[in-house]
């Protein structure tokens, strides 16, 4: 089995046990010897409430961000997309399967343990726009 395979299979295997019983000890060990320094980030990210899930009126629309240290990440769980840097060097590149940010929003979504932001349709391309802002010094190479 590949490890993006693995890990997204552990994170999902995961998910499924804390929406029944919580995040115990027994969950963490398990993230952390999968995920390293990618899980206590994203139980940091769980712990300072960094994740949210947008969703817009009357459309129904919804959109995960996870507030990470530079800047807020746009999450798209159902293809285990992130609009981080990481996500464009390391998972795309192929030195890992699945960044913090992605793991941080589906265990607050597991946990129910997100900020619920209800906002106007009207408001949609004008978050969409400044989420998916990309500062050109972002790309000083």
């Amino acid at each position: 089995m590949g490890v993006v395979k693995k890990e997204e299979q552990v994170l999902e295997e995961v998910c499924g046990r804390v929406r029944v019983k919580g995040l115990g000890e027994r969950e963490k060990e398990v993230l952390l010897k999968t995920f390293g320094k990618r899980f206590e980030n994203a139980l940091k990210a769980l712990e300072d409430g960094a994740v949210k899930k947008y969703v817009f009126e009357p459309s129904g629309r919804v959109v995960w961000i996870v507030v990470g240290k530079e800047k807020d990440y746009q999450i798209i769980p159902t293809v285990n997309y992130c609009s981080c840097d990481d996500f464009y060097f390391r998972v795309i590149g192929g030195d890992i399967p699945l960044c913090y940010h992605i793991i941080a929003q589906k265990l607050a979504e597991s946990l129910n343990k997100y900020e619920l932001i209800t906002e106007s349709d009207s408001l949609f391309e004008t978050l969409m726009r400044e989420w998916r802002f990309i500062r050109k010094e972002d790309f000083n190479f």
